[in-house]
């Protein structure tokens, strides 16, 4: 792989640095840039290309990998069937290669389990592993000038330079979100640490669990605790009446496919937030049909003996949370009639879900370069590249953060393989035609 020496110095470089430049560097490698990375191998277009990931190995939502969790969207929406439905790094190789494609087959199902899902990830990352670079946290990017022109981009971790780069590609992923004012620490945590760190709790024999949120994952981990801790009693505590069951009709569905984001990023901004708000509920706040159905049977079973293990507190929120020296208080207000409970928990989890980090954070060295709209918003085109001023001559694309102008995809598996072939396309384009001008050139 070329690219894999560095000068450590920015800003203005002397003769000779293209020797040691990529022709692309991603930031982060969960399923968005693993995609990318799959795209350009089996395309021919993988000279030059290095991810940097913070983690020291390749890992999907390891948190929430529980037993019998499924994923919510079909095995056709891997990193690449839809881009390329021949493809090697389809979810229908790796069940060849594992030797369960028949067996797959026979479970007649379209939805694998999240466990399995993830595995065949890390199959696909492994196959691509030559293209990473793990255990390196990105901390920013400074511009290489020549000329006056911003020719290509140092990727920083910490004081050192980690790759320097013609086209960047930003897909780190989603942050967890907290409600404003909550802070994890040791018994208050967000669901993305659950597996994690529950074996730390397994000897204390939990008497009260809370958890918070109306979505899937809050209901899976209901679910989850349920079966972990038998005794303990779990709470869970949302705003909402009910868990609503999420839309996943086939004309809904609609707005996940690839013509639907031509239809989005082209539509005015009113109508952007309708459609976001018209199809919240195939992906927001909302629970599976079998999940939904299955908690609901047990909290029924369970008044009929009369050993209420869950317990609902709808249209309530968290008013405080006080930590204690062997627990956690949690003060619950019934939204209705202002009727406060207070909890003695053990532990307290957050399933409030996640945001996408914004790319700007990153890209501090060259804010003076990027362009933004009239509220101040990164301009990002149909092909996912950031707007910059034409003294920059790199190509910055982002993978994920882009739910307001390329649609409700956007952090999502369905659209993970057609971006990554756009934006494959494109660098490979880029590189062609910068082929043409150095012959020329010469």
């Amino acid at each position: 792989m070329t690219g894999t020496a560095v000068r450590e110095n920015s800003e203005e470089s002397g003769p000779g640095y293209g020797a040691d430049i990529l022709n692309v560097a991603g930031i982060g490698f969960g399923a968005a840039n693993l995609a990318l990375a799959a795209a350009l191998h089996e395309t021919g277009e993988s000279a030059g290309v290095r991810f940097l990931e913070k983690q020291q190995t390749f890992g999907w939502h390891t948190g929430m990998l529980m037993e019998g969790a499924s994923m919510q969207v079909s095995f056709l929406k891997d990193i690449a069937t839809m881009r390329n439905p021949t493809s090697d790094f389809g979810f229908l190789s790796y069940l060849k290669e594992k030797g369960r494609l028949v067996d797959f087959i026979n479970h007649a199902v379209l939805t694998p389990s999240r466990v399995e899902f993830h595995d065949y990830l890390a199959w696909a990352a492994d196959r691509v592993r030559h293209l990473v670079e793990y255990g390196v946290e990105i901390t920013g990017v400074r511009p290489v000038r020549e000329g006056g022109a911003v020719v290509a981009l140092d990727v920083m971790a910490g004081d050192r330079v980690a790759a320097r780069t013609r086209n960047l590609v930003i897909g780190q992923g989603l942050r967890p979100r907290l409600p404003e004012g909550a802070e994890t620490g040791e018994r208050v945590w967000h669901s993305s640490q659950l597996l994690h760190r529950l074996p730390e709790f397994d000897e204390r024999s939990p008497k009260r669990v809370v958890v918070v949120g109306a979505g899937q994952s809050a209901a899976e981990i209901a679910g989850h605790l349920m079966d972990r801790y038998p005794a303990a009693e779990v709470c869970a505590v949302f705003t909402r009446y009910g868990y609503s069951i999420s839309d996943a009709s086939p004309f809904a569905n609609r707005v996940f496919d690839p013509a639907a984001v031509d239809d989005f990023y082209a539509a005015p901004p009113e109508v952007k937030e309708s459609l976001l708000r018209y199809h919240g509920a195939t992906n927001y706040a909302v629970v599976d049909g079998h999940v939904l159905d299955g908690l609901y049977r047990r909290q029924y079973e369970q008044k009929v003996t009369g050993d209420a293990q869950l317990r609902v507190m709808h249209t309530s929120r968290i008013d405080s949370v006080d930590l204690r020296d062997d627990s956690v208080a949690v003060r619950v207000r019934f939204l209705p009639t202002g009727e406060v409970t207070d909890l003695d928990a053990d532990l307290l989890v957050y399933a409030t879900g996640y945001t996408s980090p914004d790319p700007a954070e990153l890209l501090g060295g060259i804010a003076g370069s990027l362009r933004r709209d009239g509220t101040g918003e990164l301009l990002i085109g149909r092909d996912y590249r950031i707007g910059t001023t034409d003294d920059v001559r790199c190509g910055i694309y982002v993978q994920g953060a882009t739910e307001a102008t390329h649609g409700i995809a956007s952090t999502l598996l369905s659209m993970t393989a057609v971006r990554a072939g756009e934006i494959a396309e494109l660098l490979a384009s880029d590189r062609r035609a910068q082929e043409r001008t150095a012959e020329n050139g010469n």
